[in-house]
């Protein structure tokens, strides 16, 4: 891509962040100019590509097959995960260069020493993801999660809700006895009644309320933005900016036809997931327009908040500082 174009690109990314209420990308000194890895003249070799059902823009890009034509000299490979903390730990181990996750996951690999960074991220989604009982739990508060067995993906965003929620409610952590779970096994213990509470997220959100008889005590308005972020190597990013910039352009036109061509996207998902149409559904008409842009200073101090959080706790291993593994351009 050409140098005016990448410029082109950047004023449009800054622009999409603007139309979702944010403000500019953060103006810090670059990442890329300090960064050992330069901008490589070679083509690209392989681009892996971690995602999980929730990441509705990659989706359709991969049912589309975009990518192998806008990079037709790259090996573009799609990998599936449950859930953001087992990604990034790929990503982290070099096995992927780009990724979708909820806001924890980050936060939990940073601490961990893992070399990535968070280079994009999608506007706030705190419909989507939910505490979860069952339509005839005596729970009715979020004060009588005080003692009980809730069910989450330790790491995941759903880590989070959940530990706002006990916040809100006004008890400790360690009042809670949380039980670590993927989705599906999460599920199948909260059907089976082995625990009496499930904070989950979309599609799988959508997907229990449809077939069970469940209630959500509460959603994430209010307590935690749900946010998505866009993560790579720092390989990818230091190296080939121009594919970063690339597809952000590409997840920006994808949502553009989410929220343009609804039952065409509503096809591509389910054909991809083997979830219903319904469940697609609902989960799209809980989520707002996503166009994806660079972060905002806005959205890395809402970052920062998750980080803190999970600090105070001692959920994490050491406080971490989440600008400085926000990738910057050298302009």
């Amino acid at each position: 891509m050409k140098h005016n174009n990448r410029r082109e690109l950047l004023r449009l990314l800054a622009l999409s962040a603007g139309a979702w209420g944010l403000t500019a990308p953060i103006a810090a000194p670059s990442a890329l100019a300090q960064a050992k890895d330069k901008p490589s003249t070679k083509p690209l070799e392989q681009l892996r590509i971690g995602y999980q059902k929730s990441a509705v823009n990659l989706v359709i890009l991969k049912q589309q097959g975009v990518l192998e034509k806008r990079f037709p000299s790259t090996k573009v490979s799609w990998i599936e995960f449950p859930a953001g903390p087992q990604l990034l730990e790929a990503l982290s181990v070099g096995a992927l260069e780009f990724g979708l996750t909820g806001d924890a996951p980050p936060v939990f690999a940073q601490a961990a020493g893992k070399d990535l960074y968070y280079v994009g991220a999608e506007p706030a989604k705190p419909e989507s993801s939910a505490i979860l009982v069952l339509q005839d739990s005596p729970i009715k508060t979020l004060a009588d999660l005080k003692g009980k067995k809730i069910a989450l993906q330790k790491g995941s965003s759903a880590h989070y809700l959940l530990v706002r929620a006990v916040e809100k409610a006004g008890f400790s952590w360690s009042d809670i006895q949380p039980i670590y779970l993927t989705p599906a096994d999460a599920r199948a213990a909260f059907e089976r009644k082995s625990v009496e509470a499930w904070v989950i997220w979309d599609p799988f959100y959508a997907a229990t309320e449809l077939a069970l008889p469940t209630r959500a005590l509460t959603t994430g308005v209010g307590l935690s933005g749900n946010n998505s972020f866009y993560l790579s190597s720092t390989a990818l990013a230091n190296q080939y900016p121009e594919v970063v910039l690339t597809l952000f352009e590409e997840l920006s036109r994808a949502d553009r036809f989410v929220q343009e061509r609804r039952p065409e996207a509503i096809k591509l998902i389910a054909n991809f997931s083997g979830l219903d149409a319904g469940v697609v559904s609902l989960f799209l008409k809980r989520r707002p327009r996503s166009p994806v842009g660079l972060l905002s200073a806005e959205a890395a101090a809402s970052q920062q908040q998750v980080a803190d959080a999970f600090a105070r706790l001692a959920l994490i291993p050491k406080h971490v500082r989440v600008a400085d593994i926000v990738w910057r351009f050298a302009r």
